[in-house]
């Protein structure tokens, strides 16, 4: 079975084929949208909220992301995944950079790593594809930045910073990334960029122009409930089901209905 490469995503944009991308963080999830076509996984630092629990993603280590991703690369047959490289893993150096993107590659067997910011990544994204491995780049909100940005907001808004994600977007591309994730952009704005790059963009809460989207699993499914984004579509309420099924469970054993012969060996 032929694992999708950047190549099959470069020739989607040509055609104009929409690019299909979901986080996974465990064997399980990765196996069931592996199995329905879904071209990357992302194995997200959004782990730290909606699998961990913490309230953002900055408490997230490169060990958590190395585990969870070589779940995900064990579970995924045919699609690409791509390891996120968590705050503070690639900020410090392009060395620093290099040196754990190659762990996402060699100990998790990551296929390439995504990280988040502009000009001011550019260096480390140069450092990591000279070496043979493929970024995705990520603009607009950009969750490790929370405290600079002030919270969870709308970027390009405002013609100051609407250029700046233009021109990032430029720099991300001629520094060799191979698509890039715009989240939480105007949707004519992330149309213009869109349009003005030969590689990808995948869109979450960016509007239907982008050449691909993504969204988080436990949103999609209606499992974490926290808080629900304006662009969160859930598809189905599975925390519901499993509360349900939960409850039955307890019911069954305090009333001794479980188990019953059927699931005892004779």
């Amino acid at each position: 079975m032929k694992r999708v490469t950047v190549l099959d995503l470069k020739e989607k944009k040509q055609k104009k084929e929409p690019i299909v991308m979901i986080t996974a963080y465990d064997y399980p999830s990765a196996q069931m949208v592996d199995e329905v076509g879904v071209d990357i996984i992302l194995v997200g630092d959004s782990l730290g909220m909606v699998v961990l629990g913490y309230e953002n993603t900055l408490p997230v280590t490169m060990e958590d992301m190395l585990r969870h991703t070589a779940a995900v690369v064990r579970g995924a047959k045919r699609t690409m995944v791509v390891g996120d490289m968590p705050f503070m893993s690639y900020q410090l150096s392009p060395e620093q950079a290099l040196d754990n993107a190659g762990r996402f590659i060699k100990e998790a067997g990551a296929h390439a790593v995504k990280l988040e910011g502009g000009e001011e990544v550019l260096e480390a994204i140069q450092k990591i594809t000279s070496a043979g491995i493929p970024v995705m780049g990520h603009i607009g909100l950009t969750p490790q930045s929370i405290h600079r940005i002030g919270g969870y907001r709308v970027q390009g808004r405002d013609e100051e910073t609407a250029l700046k994600l233009k021109r990032d977007a430029k720099l991300l591309e001629k520094a060799g990334c191979f698509s890039i994730v715009l989240e939480a952009v105007p949707v004519e704005l992330a149309k213009e960029i869109t349009e003005s790059l030969e590689i990808p963009t995948i869109g979450i809460g960016a509007g239907p122009y982008c050449d691909g989207q993504v969204l988080v699993y436990h949103d999609v499914l209606g499992i974490f409930q926290e808080f629900k984004p304006k662009f969160v579509k859930r598809y189905a309420n599975l925390r519901a089901s499993i509360i349900d099924a939960v409850k039955s469970y307890v019911e069954e054993v305090r009333s001794r209905e479980f188990p019953d012969e059927e699931h005892s060996y004779l």
